[in-house]
């Protein structure tokens, strides 16, 4: 699939199912995880702002915090996933509640969110409030993972939900919520990152390097190896791979040379030639 079609699909389906998650099972249970969805939570309970609106008016006053840092790009791709996750929280509003059991409600809802949120971001772009807060935080501390700053933003609004709510158990709860989804996004962001490292010992080197140059995306980088038991010259190729190609990788390797010796290797992050590094 096209990667840019695949990016547009991760930008619609993203905003969906973090729409759902809050509104089948974080709104009608009062559970407050943080974000805009925390705060949707607490205003319609409190003052009974439907929760698109509420979403909409905070989503605004972000945008216009990050155009300056994010660039206009970022802040476009932001305002349509906003919409989009106002308009369906909104529609999914008046849907019944999926459970009325508050620990449900917490797992199923914080995973969805968490999900939603993830894929939002691995087409880069954003669900808005407090997740452009946490783009903004990224932008000056590089180095720290999105979820681990999206961490922090929301746990002030979880103190919020604690004053309004009076209730310490819906607070709790929160913070089970808070963490899974936190989990859930950066679980998703690294599993995409996740590569294989393929090591290839064979006596048809040469044969082997151009099949795959000429048959796969990915380069090959070839050493002169020696068998320490035999003493006998060998080839070996190294070549990086994404987690689902390696079956397609091994079935061409072995249909030249069925005597080749291949290890696969796991590989946290791998930069440039064709591997994007999602954040």
């Amino acid at each position: 699939m096209n990667s840019k079609i695949k990016q547009n699909l991760l930008f619609i389906i993203g905003p969906i199912i973090t729409a759902f998650g809050i509104s089948v099972f974080y709104l009608p249970n009062k559970v407050v995880s943080g974000g805009v969805s925390g705060l949707s939570t607490i205003l319609y309970h409190l003052a009974k702002i439907p929760p698109g609106l509420s979403f909409a008016v905070i989503n605004i006053i972000f945008l216009l915090l990050s155009l300056k840092f994010l660039g206009k790009a970022f802040v476009f791709k932001t305002l349509i996933g906003a919409a989009s996750i106002s308009l369906f929280v909104q529609i999914f509003s008046y849907l019944p509640p999926m459970t009325n059991n508050i620990i449900l409600a917490t797992i199923f809802g914080s995973l969805l969110y968490g999900f939603g949120i993830g894929l939002t971001f691995l087409s880069g772009g954003s669900t808005g409030g407090t997740d452009i807060l946490g783009r903004l935080l990224q932008h000056f501390f590089p180095h720290f993972k999105i979820g681990k700053l999206l961490l922090i933003v929301d746990a002030l609004v979880i103190v919020s939900s604690l004053i309004v709510f009076r209730q310490i158990d819906l607070a709790l709860w929160g913070i089970v919520a808070l963490f899974l989804s936190t989990f859930s996004v950066d679980w998703l962001i690294q599993k995409l990152n996740i590569s294989k490292l393929a090591f290839v010992v064979t006596e048809k080197g040469h044969e082997v390097s151009q099949f795959l140059i000429s048959t796969s995306p990915r380069g090959v980088t070839i050493f002169d190896v020696i068998g320490a038991y035999t003493l006998e010259k060998k080839t070996m190729l190294m070549c990086a791979l994404k987690d689902n190609e390696t079956p397609e990788f091994q079935r061409k390797i072995l249909d030249i040379d069925a005597e080749a010796f291949i290890i696969f290797s796991e590989s946290q992050q791998i930069v440039g030639n064709g591997f994007h590094v999602y954040r």
